[in-house]
């Protein structure tokens, strides 16, 4: 019974941390948003991978694990990985130049459906009749967003698409290089990797930032750091399967902070749509469940 109640308890924490993390996430959307307009998306993912490398090295450091982190077995999957991190920011944080929040956080919740339909040929995974049938009724969620061939599409809304692809992949490869290498290695390679790769396309883009947009980037840095580690901290109270529909709340967050410092409201379609989305993706992560307590 003892034994029981802990379990619950750290449960609760996990969630209330995975939570705590989409609320911040959905805060540097926010901010991120205001300096996208002004600012080349380029230079402020480069200052965002500064601070996240620095942290990376020293936080490995002082653990003392900062030699072995380098070590992996996938170095081409690892820097694969890497870019694609950086490539799934940067090219979200383009399309809310264009998008409200809702909107395009709505396109990127169907990433854990794209990952479903992908890792079949790159991870030699079972989809199943119900899963695929799940992905099927979110891609239609998909098109109501987006409404192609209607006098309401946006182009741009391909850009936030095209990011919850890249993300997709990311998720992918990411598996399948956890299986070999732990959290050290991969946040050290992405760490590193973003940071000469956001250098590459951001130090020839730079303009100096006025005193508020230091203030934005800044808070964009530090907060970043502080919602991954509100992340992990909550893996380490409850499994990922129990805290996979709580990312979803991201979304919600997201979307109350575009009504209240935007005054972007989504309309009902967006609605409609983001709802069978994220209907979809709870159902297909329950078969999901089922299926690995049947294997």
């Amino acid at each position: 019974m003892q034994l029981v109640h802990s379990e619950n308890v750290a449960a609760r924490k996990g969630i209330v941390l995975c939570l705590l993390s989409m609320l911040v996430f959905a805060t540097q959307d926010g901010i991120t948003k205001v300096l996208v307009q002004d600012m080349a998306v380029a230079q402020f993912v480069m200052v965002r991978y500064w601070i996240f490398a620095l942290f990376a090295v020293v936080y490995l450091h002082l653990r003392g694990t900062l030699r072995q982190a380098f070590r992996t077995e996938h170095l081409g999957l690892q820097l694969s990985r890497s870019i694609l991190s950086v490539a799934e920011i940067a090219i979200f944080n383009l399309s809310l130049r264009y998008l409200g929040l809702a909107e395009a956080h709505a396109l990127l919740a169907c990433f854990p459906l794209l990952a479903i339909v992908l890792a079949g040929p790159l991870l030699g995974e079972r989809v199943g009749r119900l899963r695929g049938m799940a992905v099927l009724v979110g891609f239609i969620g998909t098109l109501i967003i987006i409404r192609p061939g209607l006098g309401l599409f946006k182009p741009e809304a391909l850009i936030a698409l095209s990011a919850a692809v890249t993300f997709a992949l990311y998720n992918i490869i990411t598996r399948k290089v956890s299986r070999h290498d732990n959290f050290d290695t991969n946040m050290l390679y992405m760490a590193l990797v973003g940071c000469i790769g956001g250098s590459l396309f951001g130090i020839p883009q730079w303009q100096p930032p006025n005193s508020d947009q230091w203030l934005m980037l800044s808070i964009l840095s530090v907060s970043g750091i502080a919602g991954h580690l509100f992340l992990v901290k909550a893996l380490e109270y409850a499994p990922a399967s129990m805290l996979q529909p709580f990312n979803y709340s991201l979304l919600l967050f997201a979307t109350l902070i575009g009504v209240v410092v935007f005054a972007e409201l989504p309309d009902g379609w967006t609605i409609l749509g983001a709802a069978i989305v994220i209907g979809s993706g709870l159902y297909a992560i329950a078969i999901g469940r089922a299926e690995n307590k049947r294997c």
